[in-house]
């Protein structure tokens, strides 16, 4: 039978159809969509309460993104992404927040900023101590060691120039951008990145995607041409309209040096969309990573890997580049995770107002379907989403979906409404039939508050056995939502070293089969919105009180650990099994 998505594929092909921002529409992609109607609500009771905690957890510096009640510039309203990073291996992770600045200068005190975790709910800014003061037009984060000197190092993206801090491991890290061989030669729109181990030679090579292909001081102003209107209003342009990005990626040479392969990989074939967020993993289940890209109102990318050094796009044909519809969406953020629980890795992506976030649904050979409408996603249009994720909030046992919000157009409030620049969050709670349903206020307060959010990430900074959720809010002091889950749900977290694969264990997968279900969950080094998630891997169990685990290390080596108790982390070195276990409070 042919799908749905094989007959656009095959249909867009044999026309030769070159997509772009004229085929469908001016400045940003959305199909119009109106929401469905909601479904019966289930009655369960949901035992997740989420509260934002970030200024008990004394998280009060504003992150400064652009301006406050107008924006000019594109760069102004893209945001940037947070990290969960446990930079001195002391097994609480610690936050790292991105910054931009503002087109008349940064305030004083704007900065990136690293927070120590003080093992009591609170944190305190290190970013001074730690060498990471910097201002700029910061995008994304990712995490991981590059160098397997067994302390995490972080890449950042730019408008103008990345940059590679690489961990001492006494608490600083040192700018080595130029010695590594990755400075730029030009002024480049950075976005999403990611640490993928693509050649599996055991070392964390680099992929970095460039936005747009233009300076700021080309672009056009407010309400200059049809790219530059939105509903009426004049805002910013683009991202149609203006020259499109590229995406590179950077061999690992092993001495601390990297080598541009984006050429002979082929990845720098890929050409007339706006890529935005990374996510790294195995989406074909044949052991060897592929990248997939989010595209903002253009076709998303899927590289995937010809274990041979090379990639090839296949977004198309695989059916994660455009909607059911054969539509261009406006993707942001990316989650990935196995939702429902047949042991290969799904796709949910974030878009724009009047649109749906989507969800494609992996056939475990990489092949993708749009399940959108089917699983209930298509009640919720109104808002803009950013981070995102698949992740099980309340312990059940079933990933639920997390989407950070927030407009990109201030302006467009004062005389629409229906269009706030502030907007709550969103969860979609698993049925575990393959459908979601919508909560907000049922969620907690930390759900229900509105704010203008981007990049997201999830982990346990309180390690308490539940997932909570750092947000980057606009000209705002971050949120950290606190996860307090209540009820009798059992779960596991599984945290990996690599020995003969990369330190990290990035691109490692692993499957946890509880009871009559099994789940799948990889190491990856970037997802949500220009974020990186706590690296320890995070199972549900529900009534389960055990899990046995299938651990395929990049390499291709596996090993399993039956019976493996619940409530507790687990931390398996590669070949030699459980080192350690610790039981939370």
């Amino acid at each position: 039978m042919i799908t749905r998505r094989q007959m656009i594929s095959s249909t867009l092909a044999a026309a030769g159809l070159a997509i772009s921002g004229a085929a469908f529409g001016q400045g940003i992609s959305s199909r119009g969509v109106k929401a469905q109607p909601r479904g019966k609500p289930s009655g369960r009771p949901f035992l997740s309460r989420i509260t934002d905690v970030a200024e008990q957890a004394r998280l009060t510096q504003p992150i400064i993104y652009g301006g406050t009640d107008s924006k000019s510039y594109i760069i102004e309203v893209v945001g940037c992404g947070v990290a969960f990073i446990d930079y001195d291996n002391d097994g609480w992770v610690d936050l790292f927040l991105l910054s931009g600045t503002r087109l008349e200068g940064a305030p004083p005190g704007t900065t990136n900023r690293l927070y120590k975790n003080n093992r009591d709910g609170t944190f305190t800014d290190v970013t001074s101590k730690a060498g990471l003061q910097h201002t700029g037009w910061a995008s994304a984060v990712t995490v991981g060691d590059y160098n397997n000197d067994g302390f995490d190092d972080l890449f950042i993206t730019y408008y103008g120039q990345n940059i590679l801090y690489h961990n001492n491991g006494d608490g600083t890290f040192s700018d080595v951008t130029e010695r590594a061989g990755l400075r730029q030669p030009a002024t480049r729109y950075g976005s999403g990145c990611s640490w993928v181990d693509y050649d599996r030679d055991g070392r964390l090579d680099l992929f970095v995607a460039n936005y747009l292909n233009t300076t700021l001081e080309k672009l056009p102003k407010p309400g200059e041409n049809s790219d530059c209107t939105w509903k009426g209003v004049p805002v910013n342009c683009g991202p149609r309209g203006l020259p499109p990005g590229s995406v590179q990626l950077f061999h690992n040479n092993g001495d601390g040096t990297f080598t541009d392969v984006s050429k002979p990989s082929g990845v720098a074939a890929a050409s007339g969309s706006y890529p935005m967020t990374v996510v790294a993993a195995d989406y074909d289940n044949d052991g060897w990573p592929d990248i997939y890209v989010a595209c903002d109102s253009t076709p998303s990318w899927l590289f995937h890997n010809q274990h041979n050094g090379t990639f090839r796009e296949e977004g198309l044909e695989r059916g994660v580049a455009l909607s059911e519809d054969g539509l261009e969406q406006a993707g942001m953020g990316v989650g990935v995770g196995d939702y429902n629980l047949n042991g290969n890795l799904d796709i949910f992506k974030t878009h724009f107002a009047d649109d749906t976030n989507v969800l494609y649904h992996n056939d475990g050979k990489g092949n993708f379907d749009d399940v959108t409408t089917r699983s209930g996603l298509g009640v919720e249009t109104r808002y803009v989403g950013w981070g995102a994720g698949i992740v099980d909030l309340d312990n059940d046992g079933y990933p639920d979906l997390f989407v950070a919000t927030g407009s990109v157009y201030p302006e467009v409030e004062k005389r629409l409404s229906a269009y706030p620049f502030r907007t709550p969050r969103l969860v979609f709670r698993n049925l575990g039939d393959g459908r979601f349903e919508e909560l907000i206020e049922e969620a907690g307060s930390g759900i229900s508050a509105p704010h203008a959010s981007r990049g997201c990430a999830f982990g346990d900074f309180d390690n308490d056995g539940d997932m909570d959720i750092l947000v980057m809010n606009m000209n705002e002091p971050p949120s950290l939502l606190r996860n307090d889950v209540s009820g009798k749900n059992h779960w596991l977290k599984v945290q990996l070293v690599g020995l003969q694969t990369n330190r990290s264990a990035i691109g490692t997968r692993v499957i946890a089969r509880y009871g009559s279900r099994r789940q799948a969950q990889e190491v990856s080094a970037q997802s949500s919105f220009y974020s990186t998630n706590d690296r320890r891997l995070h199972f549900g169990l529900g009534e389960e009180r055990s899990a046995d685990l299938s651990i395929r290390w990049t390499n291709g080596a596996t090993e399993t650990i039956l019976n493996v108790a619940a409530d507790q982390l687990v931390v398996i070195r590669e070949g030699a099994g459980i080192i350690r276990k610790q039981q939370f409070k």
